[in-house]
């Protein structure tokens, strides 16, 4: 485990922005994109966003995510193509280039979650038709599905996704219904070794999103997969009795700082908290946390001027 003082003194060095000046520029809530030669150079910055808003920023935690999401990549490559050429920094991913699908496949295996998007929170209002997911009465918060349900939603830009059943999402004419059932077929196929991989590990893949882009007429993962951005994960250890107690559950993704959120009033809408630095710390200690019991390889943290290093590797590969 990285040592607080450690993440502390890196909190001045978090990468909060990159505008270097090669290829075409795209920046994401967390991901700043270069577009050249028929690639792209990804920068896992050090943002962190929730409610679908940037919140602020959290040491390590771009590289936390850019060797996670490298790390599942890898992982399941053989299940299905994805994006990664090559790993060029703790930070940066070099990528190929794709033309991305305007919709996350959001799988989920629980029926749980905090914010307004969450299958729990419809449900506590008397939804039983989510996003197509036709929902028993009786069931209890973060209680198992008998089957993982998926709930695609739209990709924004900018604002909020918006969560839609398949026919609705068809509708809307971004993604046709052929390309539609490969990326559902994949997302299952995913999750599920997802949830066994991570189950190995004294681990439980509660819901996670996927994302997808088209390169050369196929269709890829892209993006990232896995990570506690885009996932959310248990203890096995803790969950039975969490559940039937009724309490709880014991996580290391975000979920942390949404909560804390949650008690400051923040649900996404209007000015966002000043985040206290020991709230950053406990979040990033998560992060970290997750990158161990995830992968059973210790993390090891990249510490200093995170700027001036990616300048000098992106010089070093010809693209400065």
């Amino acid at each position: 485990m990285v040592a607080d003082e450690v993440l502390r003194n890196q909190i001045s060095n978090s990468l909060r922005e990159t505008n270097f000046r090669f290829g075409s520029r795209y920046r994401g809530k967390v991901r700043d994109n270069y577009t050249v030669g028929g690639e792209r150079v990804i920068v896992a910055t050090d943002r962190i966003s929730a409610f679908d808003v940037v919140l602020t920023t959290l040491p390590f935690k771009g590289q936390v995510l850019n060797q996670l999401a490298a790390f599942w990549f890898d992982k399941t490559r053989h299940l299905f193509p994805n994006h990664v050429i090559d790993v060029i920094d703790p930070n940066v991913t070099v990528a190929k280039e794709c033309v991305p699908i305007a919709v996350e496949m959001v799988v989920r295996g629980y029926l749980t979650g905090v914010t307004p998007t969450s299958a729990w929170y419809h449900y506590q209002k008397g939804v039983r038709n989510f996003c197509g997911n036709l929902l028993p009465d009786g069931m209890r918060k973060d209680q198992r599905f008998d089957e993982p349900i998926l709930t695609p939603s739209t990709k924004a830009h900018l604002g909020h996704d918006v969560s839609l059943a398949k026919e609705e999402l068809l509708r809307t004419g971004v993604v046709d219904r052929d390309t539609f059932d490969i990326m559902e077929e994949a997302s299952y196929r995913l999750f599920d070794f997802g949830s066994r991989f991570a189950e190995k590990n004294g681990l439980v893949l509660v819901d996670t999103k996927y994302e997808f882009g088209v390169h050369d007429g196929e269709v890829v993962l892209i993006d990232e997969i896995h990570t506690p951005d885009s996932s959310r994960y248990w203890f096995s250890s803790s969950y039975e009795e969490n559940f039937e107690k009724g309490i709880d559950q014991k996580s290391f993704d975000k979920e942390y700082l949404r909560k804390w959120l949650s008690t400051q009033g923040f649900d996404g809408r209007g000015p966002v908290p000043q985040i206290p630095d020991e709230v950053k710390v406990e979040t990033v200690k998560r992060y970290v946390e997750a990158f161990a019991a995830i992968t059973g390889e210790e993390f090891k943290p990249a510490p200093g001027n995170v700027l001036e290093r990616i300048q000098h590797v992106l010089a070093e590969k010809g693209y400065l």
